[in-house]
């Protein structure tokens, strides 16, 4: 089980960014949820499979065609046992 906290920068709000992160996660069976933050960043938490959790953070350094990833931070974080992905 692994688990991550992503925080991606750029032009990612209002593009459909969190949309495509839960499709894509739900996609690849990961848990935790996505939300937009005040400063204009996106933050999400996936925890799963180690595979599967490292696609769903691939998957963050492009997003959607509208939007324009700049930088994408991750850090370990610990399992919360999380089921199901939700936009926030």
């Amino acid at each position: 089980m692994k688990a991550v906290r992503v925080l991606i920068s750029g032009h990612v709000q209002g593009v459909g960014f969190r949309w495509a992160v839960e499709r894509e996660a739900g996609r690849l069976g990961v848990a935790g949820w996505v939300r937009n933050l005040s400063d204009g960043r996106v933050e999400a938490r996936f925890e799963g499979d180690e595979e599967a959790v490292d696609a769903a953070v691939d998957s963050c350094r492009t997003g959607p065609d509208t939007a324009r990833v700049e930088a994408v931070d991750v850090s370990d974080v610990e399992p919360e046992g999380s089921s199901g992905f939700r936009v926030r």
